[in-house]
């Protein structure tokens, strides 16, 4: 790189997550050990308005500091290319899948490298959780195929929470419950870990969700039941239950805890789909809200299972799920690709003040 480029990059507004704003810099040469990444694809989906909803609670903001108060960078899972590299082990067109800031550019430390990829091992990243820091070089990918990097984009990430959930839930037999009630169940990862659960007997899965979202949630066929929040208080409230939430919905959790107890046995939180407050309520009954983080069930059954092992039983069943999608009738995403900067504020807008269409997956395209 003879001469400095301007990377622009979008920034998040902390207060009001559907507003944006875009910024510029120049990036002068490389320090020795960087490279330079150039973002191609990412996908957009209410994942990464929980990352937001979540942002300084979980540290999510802190991957791709701004350095601005009052706003962050929303992180993305995607494809980069190296445009340039001063590391070793790294060269110019290698394209690598991971966890990208919307932007145009990015500059990583490469550390770590081997024939799979890398970790980036920048100052700021060091503490963080070491699973959102891992690039995975395509060429070397067991489970990339370039015709299906869309899917790769949109589910992988969510599929890796969906697939260790699914796990967590049955290494904790349950709970002791016969029933999982999944709120926002048309969400991706909500019917990804439906699907990891299809085969189990020992509980009943059943949907809580919106009249706009019932029709889509019904003809997934992963549940047994849909039911909408309006109508949670005609469920039977002597079923021992685990409550998943995907939705983040204080008011919403405040209804199943009362309704249920006592026989609600866990509330498991994933995600902010909702994009509300998930505290407990002062004079809510039951058990208290224990955040679900999966790279905690990964650590554990990679030392249970060995990494081989781990990865074997991950990518069988991702391939499962995929074979899913693309055979599912009625069709379960159609994908929409949008190109550039004013694509994504556009999309982060809808999903932040609506959700989106659960049977729309979002991706953007640079260049």
């Amino acid at each position: 790189m003879n001469a400095p480029i301007t990377i622009s990059r979008l920034f998040t507004d902390k207060s009001d997550l559907g507003r944006t704003e875009m910024r510029e810099h120049q990036q002068g040469a490389l320090e020795k050990g960087e490279i330079l990444l150039e973002i191609k694809s990412f996908s957009l989906t209410t994942n990464n308005i929980t990352y937001a909803a979540f942002g300084d609670a979980m540290q999510y903001w802190n991957f791709f500091p701004t350095g601005e108060a009052g706003f962050g960078h929303m992180p993305v899972w995607g494809f980069a290319d190296v445009i340039a590299s001063t590391t070793p082990g790294i060269a110019i067109g290698e394209r690598f899948y991971g966890y990208y800031p919307i932007a145009s550019h990015v500059v990583m430390r490469p550390g770590r490298i081997s024939p799979r990829g890398f970790y980036d091992i920048a100052d700021h990243r060091l503490d963080l959780v070491s699973a959102y820091n891992q690039y995975s070089r395509c060429s070397e990918d067991a489970v990339y195929r370039a015709d299906r990097e869309d899917l790769q984009a949109l589910f992988r990430p969510l599929f890796v929470t969906a697939f260790m959930l699914a796990d967590y839930l049955e290494d904790n037999d349950w709970f002791g419950a016969q029933q999982l009630l999944l709120s926002s169940a048309s969400s991706k990862t909500a019917y990804g870990t439906a699907f990891c659960l299809l085969s189990e007997d020992r509980v009943k899965l059943a949907a809580l969700t919106s009249p706009r979202n019932a029709d889509f949630v019904g003809g997934l066929g992963c549940y047994e039941t849909t039911t909408l929040y309006d109508d949670i208080e005609t469920l039977d409230a002597s079923i021992p239950t685990v409550y998943v939430d995907f939705a983040g919905d204080a008011a919403l959790r405040a209804r199943i805890h009362h309704h249920f107890d006592p026989s609600l046995t866990h509330d498991c939180v994933v995600g902010a789909a909702h994009n509300a407050p998930h505290s407990k309520p002062v004079d809510m009954p039951g058990p208290a809200p224990k955040f679900f983080f999966a790279p905690e069930q990964i650590a554990k059954r990679n030392k249970e299972w060995g990494p081989d092992e781990f990865n074997a039983r991950f990518n069988r069943a991702q391939e499962a799920f995929f074979a899913q999608l693309s055979s599912a009738d009625p069709v379960w995403m159609t994908v929409k690709t949008g190109h550039g900067f004013a694509a994504a504020q556009a999309v982060i807008k809808t999903l932040a003040e609506s959700g989106g269409d659960p049977a729309i997956g979002h991706m953007i395209e640079f260049g």
